[in-house]
């Protein structure tokens, strides 16, 4: 299969309409679409290390949810004369890997592919909450999933340990009390948890689907979290447990081999994990 072919069945399995090329950013990084593919990658972001692995085992093609180029459009006209572009890009063109952003998509996909893999990865589908019917105009996810769930009821401690063992994190985030009880859960992964455009959607959310706790992506302390800690303080069983933007949405990158199966010819992908970004000391 040449990296094309890969492309197209990519987005004919996720149903969605092909975006044109100004209007999303699920586009070539490097290389050519007409190479021939044997092995691919998936990853949550093509970084350095990530680049270097998919070279040593072989593989001509990554696929990446975010950015190769730093920003949210992977934009490189100001990146002409930086260092670290060139050599990355050198880095690139060396291995003569071609990488491909499936990011737009994905999300677009009526199941979201990240979705899918969180609850492959959390073993959470079956607690899906229907969606919501009665959500107030303007709601951001009205009458689709919503990321809502509900759980067997445990602790606030208890589900931080759970996700820093099924994620492999030394450090969890959280706001609230550590011994409350928890069993209505939304997920907001990457930036959804800044609002998606509504800096006010992630509290809406809270309130309406009468939610014990968020599991967060990305945060901005002055909104969700404000919130939820003036919650917290005022006794209101309310908290938020922050994965961040990397760690809450690998898991759709790693358990997307999976979902490409039908289409792949025994071509393998392989999941490379490009890790939490930060270092705890």
């Amino acid at each position: 299969m040449t990296v094309r072919d890969i492309i197209d069945e990519i987005i004919k399995k996720t149903g969605v309409d092909r975006l044109p090329d100004e209007k999303t950013c699920d586009k070539l990084m490097s290389g050519s679409l007409d190479n021939e593919v044997t092995k691919v990658v998936s990853t949550f972001m093509a970084t350095v290390d990530v680049i270097k692995k998919a070279a040593e085992i072989g593989a001509e093609m990554i696929i990446t949810h975010e950015p190769t180029w730093f920003t949210g459009a992977d934009d490189t006209s100001w990146l002409q004369n930086d260092e670290v572009y060139k050599k990355k890009k050198e880095l690139i063109e060396k291995t003569g890997v071609t990488i491909w952003r499936f990011h737009d998509h994905m999300h677009f996909d009526s199941d979201d592919g990240i979705f899918r893999g969180f609850d492959d990865e959390m073993d959470w589908k079956q607690y899906r909450m229907p969606p919501s019917k009665n959500a107030p105009d303007g709601f951001m996810l009205k009458d689709r999933f919503d990321g809502c769930y509900q759980i067997p009821k445990t602790s606030l401690k208890e589900l931080s340990a759970l996700f820093k063992s099924r994620m492999d994190m030394d450090v969890v985030q959280i706001i609230g009390d550590p011994e409350m009880p928890v069993e209505r859960v939304g997920v907001l992964p990457g930036g959804g948890s800044l609002g998606l455009g509504v800096e006010h959607m992630p509290m809406d959310l809270m309130r309406h689907r009468e939610l014990d706790v968020l599991i967060c992506g990305e945060i901005l302390e002055w909104t969700l979290p404000a919130y939820v800690r003036d919650a917290y303080q005022m006794g209101m069983n309310k908290a938020i447990l922050v994965l961040g933007h990397e760690r809450s949405e690998e898991p759709g990158m790693k358990h997307l081999g999976k979902w490409m199966e039908s289409f792949m010819g025994g071509i393998p992908v392989v999941f490379v994990d490009s890790e939490e970004p930060f270092i705890y000391l």
